[in-house]
């Protein structure tokens, strides 16, 4: 009895024919065609698109905020020796030529400039910030003083203001040496608690 041969049957797509395209695939969630290169985004509850978070803003007061926008170097001890003492000679000769060498404006710029030293001192020498203030407040009086002909002159005038103006001297250096105790109590502070022995 002649047996006839059976071929398995073939699972897949012949050759020559494409698969079929899938109802859901070509057609966005809206029903119509798809646009290529684009993908459809998951659409959340009800239909509608999530929208993404809004930035959040900065809070505080206008002037913490100026005061985080403005720059924040980092000095060594020297860095903020050499910086405090040219701002003051430079604002002692701004001082001279634009207000007569007034000793009230220099010790106001003075103070401000003490600020911005503290500020910006290094962690690590935050303890030199009240010991350079005194020393640039020297530095910038040299072009405030009234000088006369020779160095003993110049010295005279230099240590006259310096005994008139110690007000502004000590105001410079309290207000440096707040400012670094503030920022080393901060700075001990926010030390992780991974840096505490085990008890």
């Amino acid at each position: 009895m002649e047996q006839h041969r059976t071929r398995p049957p073939q699972y897949g797509p012949r050759r020559g024919t494409t698969p079929p395209v899938p109802p859901q695939a070509g057609r966005n969630a809206n029903g119509g065609p798809a646009r290529p290169g684009r993908a459809e985004a998951p659409a959340g509850r009800g239909g509608a698109v999530p929208r993404r978070p809004s930035a959040v803003r900065p809070s505080g007061p206008p002037l913490v905020q100026a005061l985080r926008r403005m720059p924040n170097p980092r000095l060594t001890g020297l860095g903020g020796g050499l910086f405090c003492g040219t701002l003051m000679f430079l604002l002692g000769c701004v001082d001279e030529l634009l207000f007569g060498a007034s000793l009230t404006v220099y010790g106001v710029l003075f103070v401000l400039a003490s600020v911005l030293t503290a500020f910006w001192i290094r962690r690590g020498d935050l303890l030199t910030a009240p010991v350079i203030v005194p020393i640039a407040f020297t530095v910038g009086l040299l072009p405030v003083t009234e000088s006369g002909a020779g160095l003993g002159a110049r010295l005279m005038g230099l240590f006259t203001a310096l005994a008139t103006q110690a007000g502004w001297l000590y105001a410079g250096a309290l207000v440096a040496g707040l400012i670094a105790a503030v920022r080393k109590i901060r700075l001990l502070s926010r030390r992780p608690a991974r840096e505490r022995p085990p008890v």
